[in-house]
């Protein structure tokens, strides 16, 4: 839920001076959520939270694209749900795969030793470069190219390839990136405000330095979720009057200032959110996932794996959408067929982590991995 005011008929100043008291509504609506979330108020936990309870973590590894070369030889990669990846998609010689999210090369790799070919894209040079190094025993059976997921189609019909056997997205930020400072991903961690997955765009230092009130607070309540939204977006306006808002820590403190402590930082949720409009993340999913599954060959097979609610209610919704045989209307007679089915409706909803893994690796604490199968 989002409380908001129509700032619109109010003075910038007026709004301003609105934004604190307004926002207290939001974030003590935030705490009780918080609190039913936590179990602390168990009856109430299913009411805010229905199905999915995710936080935002990073993905597969991925490398910084301001040093390529040192990006490389520092380069550590830990593929979450690897096995049940690979179980899904069922890799074997003479089958063909897209990895759209290649990052440091880990699922590319086990479907590779499967026998399979692997066709795979990433935005980051670095991580281009590091798994073109990393595969390079796998021959002609290993190709790699720069790209964003959802113009890869492009370059797929361009080489030669008009339908694989099964896809791979593996999304959200890399743990290269929040853990490198000179990407500008992590608040925890000195850097420029930049948070490009890679070499071109928009920063998140233009959105916030140039951004007005609504797009601020719009891009922190749709893309983050985040209750404070007009708060957080009021103080940015107030400070970039005075100063420049250039660094990961500066925005940090300056979000964090007069906040209550708690086990997350206030920060998190908009430095998802800017991340998310900087990368045109949620844009990239929807128009990539029809042209995707277009793509797939009868039979072929469809994973995503998801790291926060909203992409994950849009693969979801995708993957229902297409996977149901009938539909029907109140004026109809009858069902009809759904001339939009494009998958099997037989399989599981989806699939997260075990205690091993997440042992293993917290940072496939909220990794969901979502399956389709085409007809």
């Amino acid at each position: 839920m989002n409380l908001t005011y129509p700032s619109s008929l109010f003075s910038p100043a007026f709004s301003i001076a609105l934004a604190e008291t307004w926002d207290h509504l939001a974030a003590r609506l935030h705490r009780k959520m918080a609190l039913a979330a936590s179990g602390t108020c168990p009856e109430k936990k299913q009411k805010f939270f229905p199905k999915l309870d995710q936080q935002e973590t990073p993905s597969n590894l991925q490398t910084p694209v301001s040093s390529v070369a040192e990006s490389v030889q520092s380069f550590s990669h830990q593929a979450v749900l690897a096995e049940e990846v690979v179980a899904f998609l069922k890799p074997q010689s003479g089958k063909i795969f897209f990895d759209g999210t290649l990052g440091g090369g880990g699922h590319a790799e086990l479907l590779l030793q499967a026998g399979a070919r692997v066709v795979a894209c990433d935005r980051d040079p670095a991580a281009l470069a590091h798994a073109k190094k990393k595969l390079a025993a796998f021959g002609d059976r290993f190709v790699c190219f720069e790209s964003n997921y959802a113009e890869a189609p492009l370059h797929l019909v361009a080489m030669g390839i008009s339908q694989v056997d099964g896809i791979l997205l593996d999304l959200g930020v890399s743990s290269h990136q929040i853990d490198t400072p000179e990407r500008g991903f992590s608040f925890q961690k000195e850097g420029p405000l930049d948070m490009r997955m890679g070499s071109s765009g928009r920063t998140a230092a233009d959105i916030v330095n140039t951004g007005d009130l609504a797009e601020l607070v719009k891009i922190f309540r749709e893309y983050g979720e985040e209750p404070r939204a007009l708060n957080f977006a009021t103080r940015i306006i107030r400070e970039r009057h005075h100063q420049p808002i250039t660094t990961t820590l500066q925005l940090a403190s300056l979000l964090a200032q007069g906040m209550r402590s708690g086990p997350r930082h206030p920060a998190t949720k908009v430095f998802q959110a800017l991340r998310i409009a900087v990368n045109e993340e949620i844009n990239s999913l929807e128009s990539a996932l029809p042209q995707l599954a277009d793509m797939l060959a009868s039979q072929g097979r469809f994973a995503v794996i998801t790291f926060h609610s909203l992409e994950d209610r849009i693969v979801k919704r995708f993957f229902k959408k297409h996977a149901v045989a009938e539909i029907d209307d109140p004026t109809w007679s009858a069902p009809k067929p759904n001339p939009e089915q494009l998958f099997h409706p037989s399989l599981p909803h989806s699939v997260v982590a075990d205690a091993a893994e997440l042992a293993n690796n917290r940072r496939a604490r909220s990794a969901r991995l979502r399956m389709a199968e085409k007809l």
